[in-house]
């Protein structure tokens, strides 16, 4: 027996949020009564309708995928570019990213269909360490470095504290490697943030998420997480 919001969140209708709303506000059905009780659990034999939609429940499954570039962080695309659930064919449930990654960056993404699951690990509060190997246009200065380690002002607000270390320096080339490390998820927040102190983005990979590497993993490979990874995440993502 589970609770029914977090039946409805598994199937991948909504975050366990959304689902209490939309029982209180009388858009479930259990074996055909509308049901506005958040407490109320369910069993696998017991017929759940949102909005006279019958729910699909499926077994959660958990994936991570090393995304190439020139590959949309989506599960369609109106233009018909390639997207990440394209790397799995054989998969029968509806899964899709947790967060995204850029057309043009690559690196370690998660995919799930776990509803719950993926609101917890992108909520705001959530402390996940992502780990990106970027590089850069021009060779950064240390007030540079120092900027992105205090934080810059983005049009949507100042960025986090991150973690910041130069790898390589080519100066024939006038580029460099550098590492960052954040645990926020803003639309293309690693480009925006090397952009406003002057050093743009030339290629980009997320090289670990959490404890999760790419170890092991070519471009275009995926594996599935095992339930102490997943366990691991949510403890991680729950951590304050």
């Amino acid at each position: 027996m589970e609770r029914l919001q977090k039946v409805i969140a598994h199937a991948g209708i909504a975050s366990r949020r959304k689902a209490e709303q939309l029982i209180e506000e009388g858009h479930v059905r259990v074996n055909g009564k509308v049901v506005k009780e958040l407490g109320i659990k369910v069993s696998s034999s017991d017929k759940v309708e949102v909005d006279g939609i019958p729910l699909e429940r499926e077994e959660p499954i958990y994936f991570m995928l090393y995304k190439p570039r020139g590959v949309i962080s989506s599960v369609n695309d109106d233009k018909g570019r390639k997207v990440v659930t394209d790397f799995f064919p054989m998969i029968e449930q509806r899964i899709y990213p947790v967060g995204r990654l850029d057309y043009d960056t690559s690196g370690l993404l998660i995919l799930t269909n776990d509803g719950e699951f993926a609101n917890t690990l992108m909520h705001p509060s959530n402390q996940i360490d992502k780990v990106y190997v970027a590089k850069v246009k021009g060779i950064p200065t240390k007030e540079a470095l120092k900027a992105l380690e205090r934080g810059v002002r983005l049009e949507d607000g100042k960025t986090a504290p991150a973690k910041v270390k130069m790898h390589t320096v080519d100066k024939k080339k006038q580029t460099a490697i550098v590492e960052i490390i954040i645990h926020e998820g803003r639309n293309r927040q690693v480009r925006r943030m090397f952009e406003a102190v002057g050093n743009p983005v030339l290629k980009l990979k997320r090289e670990r998420y959490g404890f999760l590497t790419l170890q092991g993993l070519k471009v275009g490979d995926a594996r599935e997480l095992s339930p102490h990874e997943v366990k691991q995440l949510r403890a991680l993502a729950l951590k304050k």
